[in-house]
């Protein structure tokens, strides 16, 4: 496999993730953001822990979709996370459809 072989491939590999980001997005609450990955999770925890002369984080997150190209399955029930680092929480607005009342179906 020759180098412009493998970017191909590698290009075809970040865009068929890209796709399912986009295609699960709309099932998850929040996006969370780490130095080492990117994760879409339903239920986020973030706990400041303290140690005598440092701090660190502590992530919990649970109904996870996690952004990496070399997981097999990219849903997991639940994941941990022990960073130093800078961590990014922004929950994500609903994506419920909704009738507006004008067009309404009566029931």
């Amino acid at each position: 496999m020759d180098d412009d072989d493998f970017e191909d491939y590698d290009r075809e590999v970040e865009l068929a993730l890209y796709r399912e980001y986009r295609d699960v997005v709309s099932q998850f609450a929040y996006v969370i953001e780490t130095e080492r990955r990117f994760y879409l999770a339903n239920e986020v925890e973030l706990v400041r822990r303290d140690t005598e002369h440092d701090f660190y984080f502590e992530i919990t997150m649970k109904d996870v979709w996690v952004w990496d190209v070399y997981r097999s399955d990219r849903f997991v029930k639940s994941v941990r996370v022990l960073t130093f680092k800078d961590v990014n929480i922004e929950e994500l607005q609903s994506r419920e459809f909704e009738l507006p009342k004008d067009l309404a179906l009566d029931e």
